[in-house]
């Protein structure tokens, strides 16, 4: 089936889907291996769903930022190729899901049509750069960050140095010091600051959730906004280089800071200056306030809001879901979305609404809502009822009564119970025995479908994750309590405990107990996770203890939320157990491919990227003789020094060791010039060179290799 391709497709996402179309047929007729195709699928924003034959495709949103066309633009894909349904993430994303594989590049054909892109929006990449959605409008934000979002993202998308990274890698800025956008919880969590009238950002390293969650550390308090970007990159080439790749649950960046401190980390950072594409970069003068849309005329009337008339609904509404912004005279408006999940004819109602009262600038939110911005005040009473009409205008957002979650079982192959369905078990009973939560912005309720983490419940003062108990011979869903995490009184990002694993019907009991408990006991003003560590994880533990009991379980218990069938433990269904393939020639196949990269950047003038391409073939050439020997490979570090010693003194390759680890790490020691890059990538054509004729030569000696079993890994 031939792609249809617009002038406004760029070269670049052309090649991309092209591509994408061939590996598809190419893996339909057996021809690729369902490993090396779910790696390059991931890495195209194509993952595979619980469901057998359908793909979640995550659509790549810049720091959450779309306008009202773009949004148009996905609600008409997702009637036209999913199911009508958009699913706002956490990481300010938005997911359509029950997509065939092969709709898969004329769907990304349509958005880059729009301007929006699936490119890394997966897999061992840097993933979409979320951001603050305030940005540019915040009260209490020293500087836009939006450009800055921006620019990390269009540096690092299709940078060689992250393309096939040990697994993936999140960067986040926030617009204050409330850091909104998470920052303790990512790879790298930039805060804006000034310092002595220059822009800058606090620099964090190291965190990240899953099972075993981090707080990122400090490396800088203040780094000049022109080192953002090059420094990011030294991080990623440092992670890159040395991080763990054998282990999938040990391969975050945070497990190589812990293992290697600061410190050190910092240091190896500093190594990779001479080698860096730029030195400084400088955020272009005219994005810092304005680079795509249009803010509407200036409002004329008086500023002054009057809701005297207004209904209690609609008061609630204004007193939880709109701000004044920075620029006085405008308002703010953020929509409380259940679940996250939009339908599409209510999205493309939304598009209009943004036309007529807002800026053509919506921004998706770290809760999985919107926020609206450049209200007339004059507009909010229109805005509220257009909004009420499509059920957009529920007051709340962004409090303990608007909960975030992940789909869960409802489409995850990963989770354990349904999100879904205890979010709305949650939401209704809040709704029903605490209304005034609608008012509470301190507590914050965060659900997972399973460890993971992609409900962020490691960051919430109340977290829930997925999970399950056995009983006897029987098996029920469950969710693991953890308490504590957020933010406290002195704005400090803490990971929640794990306090206590209950059966999943009891989950609202046991929020009950929590929000009953907290109004008893807490002091005037106190924040929950300052009350938490006050009261101490005992007594959090007692306080639940009973739900917990399996002596009083009832048939209803064995039964998941949203369900009625008897509930089964299991992992979704894989999209193939595993394969039989040549490992060692399937690696020099992708040495080969990532060689004609690098001769590709090096004819563009991109000396840097020939460079790491080059650097790549080293490292994929050497692994590959590694396996050839049955020699196990992990870090690129010990690849090269695995080579080194392994391979000394064979014909055609190193005669002293040493002689690879200096060619190979000598990336780092150069500035990326032409002449540079033209030896370099001359030297890494004559090592794969090598390596190939070293390969048949052990095949002719040895015989024709065993076909070996590649059990395939979960998407993530």
């Amino acid at each position: 089936m031939s792609i249809y391709l617009t002038d406004n497709v760029s070269a670049a996402a052309r090649r991309d889907i092209l591509d994408l179309q061939t590996k598809i047929s190419s893996f339909q007729q057996g021809d690729i291996a369902e490993e090396a195709f779910r790696k390059f699928r991931l890495t195209r924003g194509v993952y595979g769903q619980r469901q057998p034959g359908v793909q979640m495709i995550r659509i790549k949103l810049p720091h959450g930022r779309i306008t009202a066309d773009q949004l148009v633009r996905i609600a008409d894909l997702s009637d036209k190729y999913a199911t009508g349904n958009l699913h706002a993430t956490t990481r300010q994303d938005i997911q359509l899901h029950f997509v065939k594989l092969a709709d898969s590049p004329q769907l990304w054909a349509e958005l880059e049509d729009a301007g929006i892109t699936l490119k890394e929006a997966c897999g061992n990449t840097v993933r979409n750069v979320t951001g603050s959605a305030r940005a540019g409008i915040d009260p209490e934000e020293p500087f836009d960050i939006t450009p800055y979002a921006y620019s990390i993202f269009d540096y690092f998308l299709r940078n060689p140095i992250c393309q096939d990274m040990g697994r993936k890698f999140k960067i986040s800025l926030s617009s204050s010091e409330k850091d909104s956008a998470y920052g303790y919880m990512h790879d790298v969590g930039l805060v804006a600051r000034v310092q002595d009238g220059k822009r800058g950002f606090k620099v964090m390293l190291g965190g990240g959730l899953g099972a075993q969650p981090f707080s990122a550390q400090t490396a800088f308090e203040f780094l000049e906004e022109e080192r953002i970007i090059p420094f990011t990159e030294g991080v990623i080439r440092v992670f890159d280089r040395y991080g763990e790749r054998q282990k999938r649950h040990k391969a975050r960046m945070k497990y190589l800071l812990n293992d290697i401190g600061l410190e050190e980390l910092l240091r190896r950072i500093e190594e990779e200056t001479p080698a860096l594409r730029v030195k400084e970069f400088q955020v272009p003068a005219e994005s810092r306030v304005d680079y795509k849309f249009q803010i509407p005329a200036e409002p004329t009337e008086n500023t002054s809001i009057e809701p005297a008339t207004w209904s209690s609904k609609q008061q609630a509404w204004f007193k939880t879901n709109v701000f004044e912004q920075k620029q006085k005279g405008w308002y703010a408006v953020q929509l409380r979305v259940l679940l996250g999940d939009m339908h599409s004819d209510t999205a493309r109602a939304l598009a209009q609404i943004v036309k007529k009262y807002a800026a053509d600038d919506i921004r998706v939110t770290v809760n999985q809502g919107y926020l609206l911005r450049y209200v007339k005040p004059s507009d909010l009473t229109a805005i509220y009822e257009a909004l009420d009409t499509l059920g957009l205008a529920e007051p709340g957002f962004d409090t303990t009564a608007d909960i975030t979650t992940c789909p869960g079982t409802d489409t995850c192959n990963l989770a354990i119970s349904s999100s879904y369905g205890i979010t709305r078990a949650l939401e209704r009973m809040m709704h029903d025995e605490f209304p005034d939560l609608i008012f509470n912005d301190d507590i914050k309720i965060k659900i997972s479908g399973c460890m993971n983490g992609c409900g962020q419940h490691s960051v919430a003062n109340i977290g829930y994750h997925g999970s399950s108990l056995k009983n006897g011979a029987y098996v029920l869903p469950a969710l693991q309590v953890l308490l504590g995490g957020g933010f406290n009184g002195k704005g400090e990002g803490l990971i929640a405990d794990k306090v206590i694993k209950i059966p999943a019907k009891r989950g609202p009991d046991s929020l009950r107990f929590l929000l009953r408990d907290f109004e008893a006991n807490a002091f005037d003003g106190e924040y929950y996770s300052d009350y938490y560590a006050r009261q101490g994880k005992n007594y959090f533990y007692q306080l639940l203890k009973p739900l917990a009991d399996l002596k009083t379980l009832n048939d209803s218990d064995y039964i998941d939320w949203d369900h009625t069938e008897q509930y089964v433990t299991e992992v979704g269904i894989g999209e193939c157990a595993s394969v039989l393939i040549d490992l060692v020639a399937t690696t020099l196949t992708e040495a080969t491919d990532k060689l004609g990269w690098a001769q590709e950047a090096f004819a563009d003038g991109r000396w840097s990227d020939a460079l790491y391409h080059s650097y790549n073939v080293f490292i994929t050439g050497a692994r590959a003789a590694l396996m050839s020997r049955d020699v196990p490979t992990n870090t690129q570090h010990g690849i090269v020094s695995d080579f080194d010693k392994n391979f000394v003194g064979e014909p055609d390759f190193h005669q002293n060791e040493g002689d690879f680890k200096a060619l190979v790490f000598s990336i780092n020691k150069q500035e990326p010039s032409e002449d540079f890059a033209r030896r370099f990538m001359a030297e890494a054509e004559g090592f794969l060179q090598a390596v190939q004729a070293y390969r048949e030569t052990q095949i002719l000696l040895e015989g024709a290799p065993e076909l070996r079993e590649l059990v395939q890994a979960k998407d993530s």
